[in-house]
């Protein structure tokens, strides 16, 4: 079957599609698998999250909502899953694996559903352990800037569906994408594919690391010799194991956009790969300029909330891994009060030691898994251990001399204490705007 027939095969009047998670991405497949006339299945192990009139509401439309944890006969006689990028395939597989002869369902991404409903509308897809949304939203910013106009959704935050079951076209839509999506897409092919690095993440979630690897490069696997991949040079070897068939350019840091606001050399090589992928649209350097001048950091990113008594507080709650951590370092330039902290996913924390005796003035604990910083930097820097972030705050503010950085950055999701790391982020805020 080629890859156009493949995409073609899209769940069908009366045909079953389960999807599991009824979260925002899942809700979106789920409206549209009803508004083109499929049959719905909606799993959610913990319906209290979503508000009791959105399930009346799709009661109304059909959809067979299922509580409680998934069950082999959950799937049953479906032709299609739908999975929420939370849920691992690994824990799908049992549960819809052949029986008596049936062939199991088609696991689709909810990106790689919403792609199969396209009209041929070009896609720009960035993917990376980290810069993803920030490379988006560039590309997003010099796209507009040239003229067109632009959907920027994916993992960033509107889910493609969302945008099938809109009325509006976009000239280029622009996707962050995850490897948890990436995994179960099998047609996606966008017109321009970015990678813009890979360190370890997400292993719990990923058997491992070859496994989170070859997630992160089916990005480009659909991909013919018409369309562009944009690589971290770094990327140069492990690429030649995928046979990529696009046009590559790997890129680098360079200094082709002096007016930007945005912290670090980790993001002069998010500008650049936000304007080679743009070139690839006929986007002019003068307006990838001006978009960049113009952009500002986004929010929990290296984002300034305050500068107080001449101390500046950086809010970097989004940096959920040690490989990010490490980049928030490399990014400053003056003594380092810092905050970590969290549900720890894993990394090399002892390899910092350098650059946290090199920036760091001191380091405040805040959550779980202090003692694992706390043994790997033993001995560096002055470590003190708090239960909650407020207080590791103040610590720091009544420690902090003018000039000093009080950063954020905690190398760990925020499930400790936090829903997300948007939440920890906006504590964060409320904390510094309170200080005296």
């Amino acid at each position: 079957m080629t890859l156009e027939n493949l995409r073609q095969r899209r769940p069908h009047t009366g045909e079953l599609t389960v999807v599991a998670g009824a979260g925002r991405s899942g809700l979106a497949a789920t409206r549209l698998l009803v508004e083109r006339g499929a049959r719905v299945r909606l799993l959610e192990r913990e319906p209290g999250t979503v508000p009791d009139e959105t399930w009346e509401q799709l009661r109304n439309l059909g959809v067979d909502c299922v509580f409680g944890e998934h069950k082999p006969e959950h799937f049953e006689h479906a032709v299609f899953v739908v999975p929420s990028p939370g849920i691992p395939v690994a824990r799908l597989a049992p549960l819809i694996a052949a029986r008596d002869g049936v062939k199991p369902p088609e696991i689709l991404a909810e990106t790689e559903l919403a792609w199969r409903y396209l009209e041929g509308e070009p896609v720009l897809a960035i993917t990376g352990t980290s810069g993803k949304t920030t490379t988006a939203s560039l590309a997003a910013a010099m796209l507009q800037t040239q003229g067109y106009s632009v959907f920027l959704g994916g993992n960033i935050g509107t889910p493609l569906s969302e945008y099938v079951l809109g009325k509006r076209r976009a000239d280029v839509l622009v996707l962050e994408i995850s490897s948890f999506q990436l995994q179960t897409c099998s047609t996606f092919r966008p017109r321009v594919g970015v990678l813009l690095n890979i360190s370890s993440n997400h292993l719990d979630y990923h058997r491992d690391m070859r496994e989170y690897i070859e997630a992160k490069f089916r990005l480009f696997r659909c991909q013919d010799e018409g369309d562009l991949a944009v690589l971290a040079s770094e990327l140069r070897t492990p690429a030649k194991a995928f046979h990529l068939k696009a046009r590559q350019v790997y890129i680098e840091n360079t200094n082709r956009f002096a007016g930007c606001r945005l912290l670090g050399e980790h993001n002069k090589l998010n500008m650049e790969a936000a304007w080679q992928a743009c070139r690839f649209f006929g986007v002019s350097a003068a307006n990838a300029e001006s978009a960049v001048a113009a952009f500002h950091p986004l929010p929990h990113r290296l984002e300034t909330v305050r500068l107080h008594r001449g101390i500046t507080y950086i809010n970097d709650s989004k940096c959920t891994t040690v490989a990010a951590l490490r980049v928030a370092l490399q990014a400053m330039d003056k003594p380092v009060r810092l905050l970590c902290g969290g549900k720890f996913k894993g990394g090399d924390l002892a390899g910092l030691r350098g650059l946290v005796g090199k920036h760091v003035a001191e380091v405040a604990l805040f959550g779980a898994s202090r003692e694992k910083f706390e043994e790997a930097w033993q001995g560096t820097v002055p470590i003190t251990r708090h239960e909650k972030l407020e207080s590791a705050v103040r610590l720091l503010n009544d420690h902090a001399q003018r000039g000093d950085v009080v950063l954020l950055s905690p190398g760990t999701s925020s499930f400790d204490l936090y829903a997300n790391y948007m939440e920890r982020g906006n504590d964060f805020r409320r904390i510094v705007e309170a200080l005296p």
